[in-house]
């Protein structure tokens, strides 16, 4: 869910999800207990899930790699000195380091073009990796987001009860093609 998806849906969406909105580690369920290597591995690169330290050595080796990314694909006028301030950026930071990771480091067979696509990826980022107030090397925070709308939950859920989106029946646009798949033609 983006960060504007729930924008303006009022305190009683808040209340329902409860921390859920600032915390979506929350809406987790509970996982079985792992060591501390078996923790970290399953978790992945999912900020809020990580412990506060595990979270610092993280985000320092992102920072590394980001420097290099930089450096490397002289990106210094798109991204930001203070992108991890930027959680947006951040997010699409560590995805990029994820992927070129498993292209890089962990090649799949079969996958001959992977870090032809990476780069590709890369450049498909980088409109989402600027951030216009901080261009000039001083961060700047983003604007405050805007107050809910008390009226926004109440036009949500009738647009869910009333609108053919939620009411209409489900097709999908393939639908002959899919079922030629199942039946495996």
């Amino acid at each position: 869910m983006s960060e504007y998806a729930t924008e303006g849906l009022g305190e009683s969406l808040d209340s329902s999800f409860g921390d859920s909105l600032e915390d979506p580690s929350s809406l987790w369920p509970d996982l079985p207990e792992l060591d501390d290597e078996e923790e970290a591995a399953s978790y992945g690169w999912v900020w809020p899930a990580m412990t506060p330290a595990e979270r610092r050595t993280k985000m320092r080796e992102l920072a590394e790699w980001v420097e290099w990314l930089r450096r490397t694909f002289e990106l210094h006028n798109n991204i930001p000195q203070c992108w991890y301030r930027h959680p947006p950026v951040r997010e699409h930071l560590t995805a990029l380091y994820a992927a070129w990771v498993r292209s890089y480091c962990q090649p799949t067979p079969g996958r001959d073009l992977a870090e032809a696509e990476w780069i590709s990826t890369l450049h498909g980022f980088l409109p989402h990796l600027q951030v216009a107030s901080c261009a000039n090397g001083t961060h700047h925070d983003p604007p405050p987001r805007p107050a809910p709308r008390p009226e926004a939950e109440e036009a949500f859920e009738d647009y869910l009860t009333t609108s053919d989106f939620g009411t209409a029946d489900g097709t999908h646009p393939a639908e002959a093609e899919a079922l030629r798949q199942a039946a495996g033609f």
